[in-house]
């Protein structure tokens, strides 16, 4: 029997959207960079108006949620910090699945900004990966139920934990860069020192598989990136205090270091074109800079692109958009760049103050204000402010997008924005 008209764009209409429907599995999403594919996401919306559900959250948090399928997933830190905790959610209703802990952590200094849960969770459809302020992982599976732990890579720094793992060909890789927790509190902080690495775990059974030292650096917070050369093997790109790195993903060789100074640096490791964007730290000698990636061995600089002094981000990290790259200030100056060369497109202050990582959609960058307010822009080279959204909460954790929805972690609630 022929199926009717209407009846059968309806149901390739639906097919299509199924296409384009994505899971946000890891910090900033399927490409570690902030992108989603999909195109029809909520531009409108308020605390009370387009939400599909508002969930309230246990605990004390700055992890972003991830989503996989119809679960969402989020940490949190309960008991002043003490009891670690992965939860899970329907994704569709924003019910509470399970509230499970993954072990006991003792707490230990953190910056005010920062939280005893900020790493973000990781997922791979299987298990939920989770690592807490003190260093400690844990994987759960979708039924709640804890498959394997590893407390062997406990950290410190002055500022707590803020990096997050990404999931890559069955690792779970991580950044360490914290400081020393002796007598001198400036040794990793303020005085660069060599025992700052890059981990990588085994999915599967949280055994160590590689561990390789950074060399001297500093304090940072940012997640890696995975970049693969043409026709080489994929390399995580990893930023710290002083320099920017590669290293093969399958072995951990380090592969080669440039030097880009500036302690305590938030932003993540920005790849796109042949190129890594770095920024972020404190000091006085902070700029934004573009590397040509690839070469061996030490550096330096020779493989120094651009530089650009004016609206560089301390805490959210930068999104490449194709030709622009664009960032927001702490302070909320917002600046488009022409990747390839750092020239000027445009700077405007929207206002308030930034702690997320923008994310992109539809031709769209999402600013999320430390208010709980998203500024929606157009990702072009003219400044376009499409909607500003609030929500009226405090806001430090990214965006995620998935299945047409945006979802938002305030201080005390998760927000599923969109249809019911």
């Amino acid at each position: 029997m022929k199926t009717p008209g209407p009846i059968l764009a309806l149901l390739l209409g639906l097919g299509a959207a199924s296409v384009v429907a994505e899971d946000w599995p890891q910090f900033r999403g399927p490409d570690h960079q902030g992108h989603s594919s999909e195109t029809h996401v909520p531009l409108t919306w308020s605390a009370t108006d387009n939400v599909a559900w508002k969930t309230a959250l246990p605990g004390e948090s700055w992890s972003s949620p991830v989503v996989w399928g119809e679960r969402v997933f989020v940490t949190t830190a309960t008991e002043d910090g003490q009891s670690c905790r992965v939860i899970a959610l329907d994704r569709k209703s924003g019910k509470i699945l399970w509230d499970k802990e993954a072990f006991r952590q003792v707490p230990r200094k953190k910056e005010g900004r920062n939280s005893y849960a900020t790493p973000t969770p990781a997922t791979d459809g299987e298990r939920v990966y989770a690592c807490f302020g003190d260093g400690s992982f844990a994987a759960f599976d979708f039924a709640g139920v804890v498959i394997w732990t590893n407390r062997e890579h406990r950290f410190y720094s002055q500022h707590g934990l803020g990096t997050s793992p990404i999931l890559r060909d069955g690792l779970l890789i991580m950044a360490r860069d914290g400081s020393d927790d002796g007598e001198d509190k400036k040794l990793g902080w303020q005085t660069p020192w060599d025992r700052s690495y890059v981990l990588a775990l085994d999915a599967e059974t949280g055994k160590e598989r590689w561990r390789t030292k950074r060399g001297l650096s500093r304090i940072s917070h940012g997640a890696p990136a995975i970049w693969t050369p043409p026709g080489g093997r994929a390399q995580v790109v990893s930023e710290a205090g002083d320099v920017v790195q590669g290293f093969d993903l399958r072995t951990g060789e380090r592969i080669w270091t440039s030097k880009v100074v500036g302690e305590g640096k938030v932003p993540s490791t920005v790849v796109g074109d042949g190129l890594v964007f770095t920024c972020g730290g404190w000091g006085g000698k902070e700029t934004t800079k573009a590397f040509k990636l690839g070469g061996i061995g030490d550096l330096a600089e020779t493989n120094l692109v651009w530089e650009q002094k004016k609206g560089m981000p301390k805490v959210p990290s930068l999104i490449h958009v194709k030709p622009h790259l664009f960032g927001i200030t702490d302070g909320g100056v917002a600046t488009c760049l022409k990747a390839d060369t750092g020239e000027l497109v445009w700077q405007e202050r929207v206002g308030g103050n930034f702690s997320a990582s923008p994310v992109a959609a539809a031709g769209r960058i999402y600013f999320v204000g430390d208010n709980g307010e998203t500024t929606v822009i157009e990702a072009g080279p003219g400044f376009k402010v499409l909607s500003k959204n609030p929500l009226s909460e405090r806001v430090q954790a990214s965006m995620a997008i998935a299945s047409g929805h945006l979802f938002i972690r305030t201080e005390k609630n998760l927000f599923c924005i969109g249809d019911r």
